[in-house]
């Protein structure tokens, strides 16, 4: 059951990567192609500030996909659940909003 929840959340991250990724790609590609001064524009945010966003949000999908991986290799080592710190569980409703988590509360 817990496999399950995470291996849903894991591709709803990878599915957000590859779109991002995609984003970002045709960002570039499109400023390649563009000769505008984005650094003047006074309509709005510049192709930077687009960059730089969408970079982030792909880096945090990367990153979640990452953490769900880890939390996958715990369930396999009959350590999900547990907090890394104080090796004591960790509750029920801290896995439910963060099924990834690796502390308890009072370590978090």
């Amino acid at each position: 059951m817990v496999r399950d929840e995470l291996m849903r959340l894991r591709e709803r991250a990878e599915a957000e990567a590859v779109t991002l990724a995609r984003d970002l790609e045709a960002l570039f590609a499109a400023s390649r192609d563009s000769n505008a001064d984005d650094e003047h524009d006074p309509e709005g945010a510049t192709i930077g500030f687009e960059r730089a966003q969408l970079t982030a949000l792909l880096a945090a999908s990367r990153e979640r996909v990452a953490e769900v991986d880890d939390a996958l290799g715990r369930v396999d080592a009959g350590t999900y659940g547990v907090c890394e710190r104080c090796g004591r569980a960790i509750a029920g409703e801290r896995l439910a909003a963060r099924p990834f988590a690796r502390h308890c509360m009072a370590c978090a």
